[in-house]
């Protein structure tokens, strides 16, 4: 028919085809952990560093920095030896006794039998005194005698490192077995481990060792110098 618009059946448009777009999909990053990792045990670096800074800086005053006065008695001990974890420490009436209960005050440690001869007498008897002189510091430490045998102390001898009243601290006395102690405290080359004083700080480290037979004066500076450089993080007390 003129004028009409005719088709041809079937000849509909065909419909387009459905396009798709595809988006990649990120992969692990595996460089990601490992720099969270590295960044993690840095922070924990850095946490026990700023922990350790006082101990350091207050070593590094008394050794380093002022070394005028670096003229010190005693013989340091090079690196610190830690106290063992498991030293097997016992009271005189067999009850065992945690090492780590020994941190958090300077020591004066004499060693000796418990029968304690002319020296470890001597040794007891200026430890006591060298504590008393230190004045207000006196708290910031503390007397320990380790005795390395079986044997039983003198009850009078108990008696004169403890003093009379109002009594100083007393010395804590301690059993341990000599080749045991000698795990973490060492005599000079040729000496025995009885015949030396031992000074070891608030956080369980032997860093000095003296003469069976020190000078007092000199060794008590030693402990001063020791305890005014430690003063901004060691309180007295446990």
């Amino acid at each position: 028919m003129s004028g009409s618009n005719s088709s041809v059946p079937g000849s509909a448009a065909a419909p387009e085809a459905l396009s798709f777009t595809v988006h990649s999909v990120a992969s692990p990053d595996l460089g990601d952990a490992a720099r969270r990792t590295a960044s993690g045990r840095l922070k924990m670096l850095v946490v026990l560093a700023v922990c350790a800074a006082p101990v350091i800086a207050s070593y590094l005053t008394y050794f380093v920095i002022r070394p005028e006065t670096r003229n010190n008695y005693g013989e340091l001990i090079t690196p610190p030896r830690d106290l063992p974890a498991d030293l097997p420490l016992r009271r005189l009436d067999g009850e065992g006794v945690a090492s780590a209960s020994l941190h958090g005050q300077w020591l004066l440690v004499v060693v000796g039998a418990a029968a304690c001869d002319t020296r470890c007498e001597t040794q007891l008897y200026l430890q006591r005194q060298l504590r008393e002189t230190l004045g207000r510091d006196k708290d910031r430490l503390d007397k320990v005698w380790f005795i390395t045998d079986a044997g039983t102390p003198r009850p009078e001898l108990l008696q004169a490192i403890s003093g009379p009243a109002p009594a100083p601290a007393p010395a804590l006395p301690l059993r341990i077995g000599e080749s045991e102690l000698g795990r973490w405290l060492k005599p000079a080359a040729g000496h025995a481990l009885a015949e030396h004083m031992y000074l070891v700080d608030p956080m369980g480290r032997w860093m000095m060792r003296v003469p069976g037979e020190p000078d007092p004066a000199k060794f008590k500076r030693d402990i001063e110098r020791l305890l005014r450089a430690s003063a901004s993080w060691d309180l007295p007390g446990r």
